[in-house]
């Protein structure tokens, strides 16, 4: 067993040896013309605006939707009536949140 020890503590010895003898030397980073060639505002890396996130969960939602409504599609006509309603309740739902979001005011941006 201190054989073993021995054996994965000199790995991990010789591993982290290993990778600092062959670490790269980086440079900062520049910033260069990008999104068309223009002069950038700000860093490439910069964060996104925070009214970016609610457009990204309606697009999930939608995501989501045409996830569900695929499989859907070649089930409908074997299932019959109540796949149809399934998926308008679904639909429903959908339609809700898209209500909420709107009224929330998701989709104004001033």
């Amino acid at each position: 067993m201190l054989v073993l020890l021995g054996l994965v503590v000199a790995a991990v010895v010789l591993l982290h040896a290993a990778s600092i003898a062959l670490r790269a030397m980086r440079e900062p980073l520049r910033t260069g013309p990008f999104s068309g060639g223009l002069e950038p505002e700000e860093h490439a890396l910069s964060r996104f605006h925070v009214r970016w996130y609610p457009v990204t969960m309606i697009f999930l939602a939608f995501d989501m939707e045409m996830l569900f409504m695929y499989p859907w599609t070649r089930v409908v006509s074997a299932v019959g009536t109540s796949a149809v309603v399934e998926m308008f309740l679904f639909l429903g739902i959908l339609l809700a949140g898209v209500g909420y979001a709107w009224r929330e005011g998701a989709f104004r941006w001033s």
